[in-house]
């Protein structure tokens, strides 16, 4: 069995913060999403993509995070046992 999902990153920039929601898409894709903020110090020079690779980052992290609690509360509904995963 094959399978192939996608993961989006969606960016919003105010000049002083970048937000990146991460979300997974594609056939039989758990619906996990997140979000992930880089904020520029006042005193730092604007650069967009250092915003985005932060706070794409931050997003991206957080959706493994949520893959692991999601796949531990698989685990733990048919073993009806605590699960202990680990990234």
């Amino acid at each position: 069995m094959k399978q192939h999902w996608n993961i989006e990153l969606d960016f919003e920039e105010d000049g002083t913060r970048t937000h990146c929601t991460a979300s997974l898409s594609g056939p039989g894709a758990p619906g996990v999403q997140s979000v992930g903020i880089a904020r520029r110090n006042p005193d730092d020079l604007p650069d967009a993509g250092i915003g985005e690779d932060l706070a794409a980052a931050r997003a991206c992290s957080k959706l493994a995070d949520d893959l692991v609690k999601q796949a531990a509360a698989g685990i733990e509904d048919h073993t009806h046992r605590p699960a202990h995963l680990q990234l």
